[in-house]
């Protein structure tokens, strides 16, 4: 996708500061320090449209960034971070159920797992939550430069199993050499063309 232009529209906690518009949405989701401002920031070709901090639990609102005049991504905040407050920790999880369960523009959720890591309880219910949402989901196992080409598809596997997924419904993700990037978007533009279709 040739990005022509990116722009920051805002930040929000409730409904009631959700934009007004009829774009369609994508959303990305992931554990604290996953990776999700890089990967955005990859998909968009942007260096620091979306900030991104080596302190986990620093994206605590819903983020709403609008591509090409058309196209909504929005980075939801991050989750299981022990050292963020519990305070903040319960306000992330209905925030998050509440924007993806009442957000009519909503497309689908790409979940981010890195992938030296097994996916965990908190992705397993998600996934489990959007099947029943009839949320279309796209898993992206991020950070691959950081193993080998072995160990990758050893991870890649074992995620195919965990979610009970074929080798289609799962993405292995680098933004350090941009590996899976056209792959994200071409199911990106699946999405729009069945939400147009839909119309």
């Amino acid at each position: 996708m040739k990005i022509r232009a990116v722009e920051f529209i805002k930040s929000a906690v409730k409904p009631a500061q959700y934009p007004e518009y009829d774009f369609p949405e994508i959303a990305f989701a992931g554990r604290s320090n996953v990776g999700k401002s890089s990967l955005i920031n990859t998909l968009i070709n942007r260096k620091d449209m979306v900030k991104t901090s080596s302190r986990p639990g620093c994206t605590q609102l819903i983020n709403f960034f609008l591509v090409n005049d058309g196209l909504s991504l929005v980075d939801l905040p991050g989750y299981g971070y022990a050292k963020v407050s519990k305070q903040i920790r319960a306000q992330w999880q209905p925030m998050v159920e509440t924007y993806m369960g009442t957000r009519k523009t909503l497309l689908g959720l790409i979940l981010l797992i890195d992938i030296r890591r097994d996916p965990g309880k908190e992705e397993l219910e998600m996934v489990r939550w959007l099947e029943t949402k009839q949320i279309p989901c796209l898993l992206v196992l991020t950070k691959a430069d950081k193993l080998s080409k072995t160990k990758q598809l050893k991870q890649f596997d074992a995620a195919c199993t965990a979610f009970n997924r074929d080798r289609n419904g799962i993405v292995l993700f680098s933004a350090k050499n941009r590996q899976g990037r056209q792959t994200i978007w071409d199911e990106i533009h699946n999405l729009i063309d069945w939400y147009q279709e839909e119309e």
